[in-house]
């Protein structure tokens, strides 16, 4: 567990690091939430932040967010900060430790960093015949290829991969690509020198090089555009990149591992991905069945996203009713893992009586998606007739604002249902905001 530690924390941040070191952590020491950003930004792998309640927790959270830099945060504060404390939790900071610090508060804070970076949590036959191929090619140096459905937990399974590998104890760094805008995901990967463009104030180092010696994973790596993946199979091929503005190349050691959720030999053949990068990706392939498939594993992750938002929003752990299970368990689960624990985590704060019974467990069902659009045919007109005197651009709005509606605001599950890419999906949301319709804030999951 890699710590950093910002701010004097009133005098004891030397009694919190001894903890932290006693517990297996190693730790790193900031004094200002800039000087922070400036370690994390070079490159530093930090799991773990404890931060100076007194210090500007809200710039810390939404620098790392605008970095792309993710990381757990937790406060720390003398016991009467309790404004503070409120704060900071408000601004995003996971958790808040009174001081003078104590060894057990610390150690579970630790330990329940580590788990929430490494679970992975199963109960399926399917899913232990995968981990078990997992773990038999993690010790090579093989790049490896998951596909699957969006919300399967395909980086969760990349990082069992890194943990069984001769690198576990090394970095392992994740780039979400089809979260990234196109423009900025080239110096995302590789980098950038001081004055390499306009507002590069500082050197950057790259996620390639941050990861050198570890693993990086390329998230979703069917949206990168074509141009960039020739960059990328340089990088992989000749073990070298290049940082934009940079004079020579750069060593790098990078296991790489990618995902996705598109059919990428099919990708190849339309041409939106090269076809000796995904030879080059392909060395290994994994797939993951979705949800529905592995039907051993729904209850059981069930009860641990319970048991994770309990203990989050401070309730009482409460048991599924039988009526409860049995629903989880004839529902298809469309978004998959990440619509079950969202499902879980509304029926914490829903429940009521002394379990989870089946009336909190609020379910999308297709059924329910087109029941609502045959009651409410004014705002979903779903007849030719209806779009006759409409504009093709009218149809393809209305089509596509109908389902982002559906799937409630889920961009992954509407880029899925529409067959389109994550990234088209983005850049016709953001066109739309400018013609002027509300759009909410997309939930990706």
């Amino acid at each position: 567990m890699e710590l950093l530690i910002i701010g004097t924390l009133n005098g004891q941040i030397g009694a919190a690091s001894k903890i932290a070191i006693s517990k297996g952590g190693q730790v790193s020491l900031a004094s200002s939430v800039e000087q922070a950003l400036e370690i994390l930004c070079s490159g530093k792998n930090v799991e773990l932040i404890m931060v100076d309640v007194t210090l500007d927790v809200h710039k810390l959270i939404s620098s790392l967010e605008s970095s792309r830099i993710n990381v757990l945060v937790v406060a720390c504060g003398v016991a009467n900060d309790t404004s503070l404390a409120v704060k900071a939790i408000k601004a995003g900071a996971k958790e808040y430790i009174p001081l003078p610090p104590d060894p057990e508060m610390i150690g579970a804070v630790l330990a329940a960093a580590t788990r929430e970076n490494h679970a992975l949590i199963y109960g399926d036959k399917k899913t232990e015949a995968i981990l078990k191929m997992a773990k038999q090619i993690a010790p090579s140096e093989a790049s490896v290829l998951l596909t699957g459905s969006s919300g399967t937990g395909k980086e969760i399974f990349s990082r069992f991969v890194h943990d069984n590998s001769k690198r576990a104890n090394q970095k392992f760094v994740a780039v979400n690509c089809a979260a990234i805008p196109e423009a900025l995901l080239e110096s995302e990967l590789f980098g950038y020198e001081k004055g390499a463009f306009t507002g590069a104030v500082s050197r950057r180092i790259g996620k390639f090089e941050e990861a050198s010696g570890g693993t990086l994973l390329l998230d979703e790596i069917s949206e990168m555009d074509i141009s960039l993946q020739a960059k990328l199979l340089r990088a992989i091929q000749e073990k070298e990149i290049d940082r934009l503005g940079g004079k020579s190349p750069i060593k790098v050691d990078t296991r790489i591992i990618a995902t996705s959720n598109r059919d990428l030999e099919k990708c190849t053949l339309d041409g939106t991905f090269r076809q000796d990068l995904y030879y080059r990706l392909n060395v290994i392939n994994i797939n993951i069945p979705d949800l529905k498939d592995r039907v051993g594993d729904i209850v059981v992750l069930a009860k641990h996203f319970i048991k994770k938002y309990s203990e989050l929003n401070g309730l009482p752990m409460k048991d599924l009713s039988p009526k409860a299970e049995e629903l989880l368990l004839n529902y298809l689960w469309p978004g998959n893992v990440r619509e079950l624990e969202n499902t879980m985590h509304r029926a914490v704060l829903l429940s009521a009586g002394e379990e989870i019974s089946e009336d909190a467990i609020i379910l999308q069902t297709p059924s329910a998606v087109r029941e609502a659009k045959e009651n409410n045919t004014d705002k979903k007109a779903n007849t030719t007739e209806a779009f006759v005197g409409k504009t093709v651009a009218e149809v393809e709005r209305k089509l596509i604002l109908d389902t982002m509606e559906d799937t409630l605001w889920n961009r992954s599950a509407a880029a899925t249902i529409l067959g389109i890419s994550i990234r088209t999906l983005r850049n016709k949301l953001k066109q739309y905001q400018e013609e002027g319709y509300t759009i909410p804030s997309s939930n990706q999951g």
